[in-house]
């Protein structure tokens, strides 16, 4: 028989009864049962139950055995009676009478307990890590990620792709975090860099002739640390192509990605149908480049209502250049309790408070819905009289009401064009009279055959009353205006937040996923994807300066024309992939030449003689036959934290830096020794 073990402790089943057998492993725990011990004995595999009673002759030995002793057991398999029967456990209908035990490895007192899912502080679990990860869940997560690799691997290679290595130690370049330096002992004063990612030598790998590159690579970067960020590195999977455009990397990377998240996600819902939303139309719509698109809420700009209006802080607000007012609506959040707790959120969130108005049941809604239905009869009876009369509240419900019909979203759709329609960029009324479309939509719902129908629905829904401080301030007429634009009805509500787009549009992001989450409007148990495209090359510092708003190696769409204009009017072959609130991919078509990439440098404040320096091989490989090229790269610890449905990316990575970027297992960063430092000809010069 094997030293140590003959079986693991997830093979035995009700074949092996009988059979003697020697196991492996931990004692996962103990238990006494009067003159009967019984070891969960664990492995990487699984878990077996072994029993000794008095007349065993492992009992003394097993009575002397604690939690997390590794232990070599020789017995015998019995099967168990069907009441003993454990169903949660693969070995469950067994067990193993203990003849031997020797121990391999004893245990001192546990600093932190093994045996279940008992919340202890992080600094002791990474101090004690390799105790940590023997705990179920995160042996699990672990694997997870492992098998998660392996797949993206066989699904690469599947497509053609080729699997590269590329250096780790190399040179310093601005990617948009701090370097990792390190230095040079063979040439004093010179510094090497960890790559922040293998960016150029995969575009390298491209000129050099290679096509469909991959590789789970290392990236290294000195970055704050955050729930889903590691501050110190990580791996993705990296992903270059050559000639080829936007569409193709989006087509070869779908297939990958979705695969993965059907394939470790089981009983999840994964979508397939991955939409394109422009960087800026995200930051409106969800005030984020990473929206969560399990949260159906879409902000809309209501700017319009709100200009000239009596509630006088948005509309001096909106009479500066620039600023904005958005409405986050809010399907059944029309209670002024709801509204009074979004409102403590802002204030937690830094803001005085959030302006709302909800809308309910009238007191009066008997004469409201009379009112409706002698309006509706009497422009019945008058019909082209009153198509030019100026737009009461009776007539803007008509319309609306009308507009979100099948008939009456074809008629916008005829109209204005599908990407308008879609993007609500049409209006029914302007300057208190209908426009065309307004009046196109009157004239249809008179004429539709299910009139009575919508007649009946309009009346119940004159019914309703807009109220709170801002309903009160703005009148009834912008109000319906608002609830129409956004689709709202009795029991909704909707919250406002103006100014500069760039100073509220995280706080209103946040404002949303709240609301989202708070209704009950956010679809559990799913994955939504979206590809974030047309990202601004440039972008304004504090300092009035231009600089690289994102990957400095895009191609400007456009190209050499549109850097000849305004800097921040031009759009990079640039796009990120989102999945319920987080960034899982950044990619883009790579600017692959040379007259180009200089120029793009240049308005960002790089000279050429900079350039050359500091992107020096691939400037001069681009003189030398560049080939159109670009790819992505997909953050795996996020991809993997996503499927384990953790918070925090601390969970799926092995050995993690804390919050401080901190080793506590391996004590890093830590003070080197004076013949280091004077091998690599460095002093360290105290802080004052």
């Amino acid at each position: 028989m094997h030293a140590y073990r003959s079986h693991t402790c997830a093979d035995l089943n009700t074949s092996h009864v009988g059979n003697e057998v020697r196991l492996s492993g931990w004692v996962h725990r103990v238990r006494d049962h009067g003159g009967v011990l019984f070891i969960d004995l664990r492995d990487h595999y699984g878990i077996t139950q072994v029993i000794a009673d008095s007349d065993s002759p492992a009992f003394a030995d097993m009575d002397k055995v604690r939690a997390e002793w590794v232990v070599r057991i020789d017995g015998r398999v019995k099967g168990r009676d069907a009441s003993l029967v454990n169903p949660k456990l693969p070995t469950g209908e067994i067990e193993v009478y203990a003849t031997a035990l020797t121990v391999l490895g004893a245990a001192e007192e546990l600093p932190l307990p093994v045996f279940g899912e008992v919340e202890y502080p992080e600094e002791t679990r990474l101090t004690y890590r390799f105790l940590d990860l023997r705990r179920e869940k995160l042996h699990r997560n672990m694997m997870l990620r492992s098998n998660v690799v392996r797949s993206m691997r066989n699904r690469m290679w599947d497509q053609g792709f080729t699997e590269f290595q590329t250096p780790i130690i190399t040179a310093s370049s601005p990617e948009g975090a701090r370097d990792f330096l390190v230095p040079s002992r063979l040439h004093p004063g010179k510094f090497y860099a960890l790559p922040q990612a293998p960016q150029q030598f995969k575009q390298l790998i491209m000129v050099a002739g290679f096509d469909r590159y991959f590789q789970i690579a290392p990236c290294f970067r000195d970055e704050d640390p955050r729930a889903d960020r590691s501050p110190t590195d990580f791996y993705q999977l990296d992903i270059e192509m050559s000639f080829v455009e936007q569409e193709d990397v989006f087509a070869a990377v779908q297939p990958v990605v979705q695969g993965i998240f059907e394939e470790f996600a089981p009983g999840k819902k994964v979508y397939s149908d991955w939409t394109k939303i422009a960087y800026r139309d995200s930051l409106k719509w969800y005030g984020s480049d990473k929206p969560d698109l399990r949260n159906p809420i879409k902000m809309q700009d209501v700017s319009e209502h709100f200009a000239g209006s009596g509630f006088a802080i948005f509309a001096k607000l909106l009479e500066v250049e620039g600023n904005e007012v958005r409405a986050i609506p809010a399907p059944t959040g029309g209670s002024r309790k709801f509204c009074d707790r979004m409102n403590a959120f802002a204030q937690k969130e830094g803001l005085p408070g959030m302006g709302y108005i909800f809308w309910r049941e009238a007191e009066d809604a008997q004469e409201r819905m009379a009112e409706m239905r002698a309006s509706i009869e009497a422009f019945q009876a008058d019909l082209v009289g009153k198509l030019g009369a100026k737009v009461d509240n009776s007539l803007l419900r008509m319309v609306a009401m009308y507009g979100k019909t099948r008939s009456g979203k074809r008629i916008i759709a005829d109209n204005v064009g599908e990407e308008r329609a879609k993007a609500k960029k049409f209006s029914f009324a302007e300057n208190g009279y209908l426009t065309d479309l307004g009046r196109k939509l009157i004239l249809c719902f008179f004429e539709d055959e299910g009139f009575l129908e919508h007649k009946s629905a309009l009346i119940a829904d004159s019914a309703m009353e807009a109220a709170g401080p801002l309903a009160k301030n703005i009148g009834p007429e912008r109000t319906e205006a608002i609830r129409v634009q956004l689709g709202l009805g009795k029991g909704d509500a909707a919250f406002f937040l103006g100014g500069k787009p760039e100073a509220f549009e995280a706080i209103s992001g946040r404002a949303r996923n709240e609301i989202g989450r708070e209704l009950g409007l956010t679809e559990k148990d799913c994955f939504k994807f979206a590809w974030i495209v047309d990202f601004p090359m440039y972008e304004k510092t504090d300092d009035g300066k231009i600089d690289f708003s994102h990957n400095p190696f895009s191609m400007p769409q456009g190209g050499m024309e549109a850097l000849n204009g305004d800097p921040l009017n031009v759009y990079a072959y640039q796009y990120d992939l989102a999945c319920n609130g987080y960034e899982l991919i950044s990619g883009g078509i790579r600017n692959h030449k040379p007259e180009i990439m200089f120029k793009a440098f240049e308005l960002a404040g790089y000279p050429n003689s900079e350039v050359e320096k500091r992107f020096g091989g691939m400037v001069k490989a681009f003189k030398y036959g560049a080939p159109p090229h670009g790819g992505c790269a997909a953050g795996i610890d996020r991809i993997v934290m996503l499927l384990a449905d953790e918070p925090n990316i601390r969970e799926v990575i092995m050995f993690p830096m804390n919050q401080r970027a901190e080793d506590m297992l391996m004590g890093a960063p830590s003070e080197p020794m004076n013949a280091q430092l004077r091998e690599l000809g460095l002093r360290v010069v105290p802080k004052d």
